[in-house]
């Protein structure tokens, strides 16, 4: 056999087995990814299963209805889902392209590894924000500080969570814009999604009106509304009085409170207000407005109207005068009689 055969015949045996090589490291990374995806999929499911069985519903939206944790737990497991599974595809792939330019080119690696270490640093020093974004990302999620579904404010954007990726969050704002918001960027989060919300009215009715009246009907309107078969799944606590807020040049605020789930604070916000007006409506009603404390002013509301007690600290060096028992003589018969107190 020729030489230039003999040649042509061992390159393209060594091609082919390079390719082959190549196709096997492609086909096993698919199904490594395969499994890996159904093997995540099969933990959210189970997971959220669980959390539906738990609260005897069989629809995801039911949970609302159910404690607030089984739904927080079906949000928080279905984003981490998400999460890994992107991380999965992302390893699997990097992976697998290293591998196959190993196998169709052995010895390109260690030729250029001078060139791919530096190669290699300049993309470490320039991806490390796209580290950053990541692991934030995983730990707002793992520590369940937001969840698709969310009505967050994230600083530089404020509105519902639709999506959380490895890198960013995508929040849709009330207009409709989406929002993509790199996860390493947001440094403090507002969920209002979360435990309680409360709903705060001021009530402006005319200097010269009964308060007492007033604040009566105030609070007989807003219980009949949580005691309302339709309402009351949504209120979780007693509506509470906070008096008179301030006085204008002929008008006085009152203010009147109600803690509800915080999915449901501007629907319950909405019939109370309707309610009052209903309510109050030989009163001269002026306004109804929907406050939000914000500042010191909502810091020292936190609690609400009446702060905690606690019993008062001691002064050092206060006496306490305390007086002294009487002491009593023996007679000679041994019969005790009552003498005078010490002085």
């Amino acid at each position: 056999m020729p030489t230039w055969l003999q040649s042509v015949l061992s390159f393209l045996v060594t091609a082919g087995l390079r390719l082959l090589g190549a196709a096997c490291i492609v086909v096993g990374a698919v199904i490594i990814a395969w499994l890996l995806r159904i093997f995540i999929r099969r933990i959210v499911t189970r997971i959220v299963n669980g959390a539906k069985n738990k609260a005897h519903v069989d629809d995801t939206q039911a949970l609302e209805r159910s404690p607030l944790a089984s739904a927080r737990l079906v949000q928080r497991t279905r984003t981490l889902g998400s999460i890994l599974t992107n991380i999965v595809n992302i390893l699997v792939g990097v992976i697998a392209i290293i591998l196959v330019i190993n196998a169709l080119f052995p010895d390109i690696l260690g030729s250029f590894a001078l060139l791919t270490a530096a190669l290699g640093a300049g993309l470490g020093f320039g991806a490390q924000n796209i580290v950053k974004d990541v692991l934030n990302g995983i730990f707002i999620v793992a520590e369940d500080q937001i969840g698709i579904g969310d009505v967050v404010d994230l600083g530089l954007a404020t509105g519902i969570v639709e999506y959380v990726s490895v890198r960013v969050t995508h929040v849709r704002d009330v207009n409709g814009t989406l929002w993509y918001v790199r996860n390493g960027e947001v440094t403090r989060i507002g969920n209002m999604s979360k435990g309680w919300s409360r709903v705060i009215v001021d009530v402006t009715v005319p200097a010269d009106a009964d308060v007492d009246e007033v604040e009566k009907k105030m609070l007989d309107a807003a219980t009949a509304l949580a005691k309302d078969a339709k309402w009351r799944t949504r209120i979780t606590g007693y509506p509470e009085l906070w008096g008179l807020q301030s006085v204008a040049d002929e008008t006085l605020v009152l203010r009147i409170v109600m803690k509800t789930r915080a999915h449901a604070r501007d629907d319950v916000a909405s019939e109370l207000r309707l309610r009052l007006r209903d309510g109050l409506a030989d009163a001269g009603l002026a306004d109804l407005a929907s406050v939000v404390l914000e500042g010191a002013e909502g810091a020292q509301r936190v609690r609400g109207a009446n702060p905690p007690r606690t019993k008062p600290n001691p002064i050092a060096g206060d006496v306490v005068w305390k007086p002294k028992k009487k002491k009593r003589d023996k007679g000679a018969d041994g019969a005790e009689t009552p003498g005078e107190s010490a002085p």
